[in-house]
């Protein structure tokens, strides 16, 4: 059973004997999550703001490549700003445990959305696109590509969409890609170029984002609930199977889904052919009416706080290719 320190929320758990009290100046009140980089902890700021403060595995720590892909992780996600991404906020790569801090963001994810209330209407499904398109215009225009953007990676939250773990899991992951033919992501949302190893662009992203999409407004990823090989082999070789999304969804999906990467558009054509949609009527707004009303009630009442970007589900999977 769950169980909390006095005055934690009921759905995080207590700190554990060895946790410690504090990390890099911020007091740990609960643990979020734990997940293949560490345990992550609902801390407070000196002046009493929340952030989630992930904590890195001391055998991950204690590996020098791990310590040199980190530092740049870190580095890179704090380049990143934006309306639509939990923020990085504070950082130790060089501690002796290193630790990330970002915004903590009250929201649960959107796979544990669609696991309570099944599949989006259209018009909750095209807002959803526009705002973590916005969240890819500030990573990539950071440089930085996300290469696993899936439903346990975008919180929803009641004014929008926040898109999470911009890279910072890449570092755990990538000290297991020693050997030829691995790559890191998520089978169900993986773009083509990405299932045959080749290099992730903005386009990957994009097509993950079709891919997200599809699963939001269908309930199925649109290449099948399957195993991970015929889930790869289905996203070069098949087109998206769209026969449970909205029909209003396939023209603009199909463009996100295309096989080859020029073919999809980028992420702010992708926002205004959002404004263009009929079903939108050119105003992307996140009012109260952008939610169904059971969704909405659920996050008003506190319908679950987000795991974090290091909770299990929430991990980037490395592949090995066929």
């Amino acid at each position: 059973m769950t169980t909390t320190r006095p005055g934690a929320p009921p759905a995080f758990t207590a700190l554990a004997a060895d946790d410690p009290e504090e990390i890099g100046g911020y007091r740990l009140h609960a643990r979020l999550g734990t997940g293949g980089m560490g345990h992550v902890y609902l801390a407070y700021t000196p002046g009493g703001r929340p952030v989630a403060l992930k904590a890195v595995r001391p055998e991950l720590a204690g590996d020098p490549e791990f310590r040199y892909r980190f530092v740049q992780e870190v580095a890179n996600a704090r380049r990143i700003r934006g309306l639509y991404t939990a923020e990085v906020v504070d950082a130790g790569p060089d501690a002796p445990t290193p630790w990330l801090a970002t915004a903590y963001v009250p929201a649960p994810s959107l796979h544990e959305v669609l696991r309570r209330h099944g599949p989006l209407p259209v018009r909750t499904v095209l807002l959803l696109m526009a705002g973590i398109a916005e969240a890819l215009q500030s990573i990539h225009g950071s440089g930085v590509v996300h290469r696993d953007l899936k439903p346990a990676n975008v919180l929803v939250a009641a004014d929008g969409p926040r898109v999470i773990d911009f890279g910072i899991a890449r570092a755990a992951d990538a000290v297991a890609l020693t050997g030829a033919g691995l790559r890191i992501g998520t089978p169900a949302f993986m773009a083509p170029e990405q299932a045959l190893g080749q290099q992730a662009t903005p386009a990957t992203d994009v097509f993950a984002l079709g891919a997200l999409a599809a699963y939001a407004a269908g309930g199925t990823p649109p290449f099948g609930d399957c195993p991970e090989s015929v889930a790869l082999y289905r996203a070069v070789h098949e087109p998206p199977d769209l026969t449970r999304v909205p029909v209003e969804l396939h023209g603009l999906l199909g463009r996100c889904l295309a096989k080859d990467p020029a073919a999809r558009p980028t992420a702010g054509a992708l926002i205004e052919a959002v404004r263009a949609h009929p079903a939108v009527g050119a105003q992307v707004r996140f009012t109260d009416g952008w939610l169904p009303t059971a969704l909405h009630a659920d996050l008003l009442r506190g319908g679950g706080p987000s795991p974090s970007p290091m909770a299990p589900h929430a991990q980037p999977t490395v592949t090995a290719t066929a």
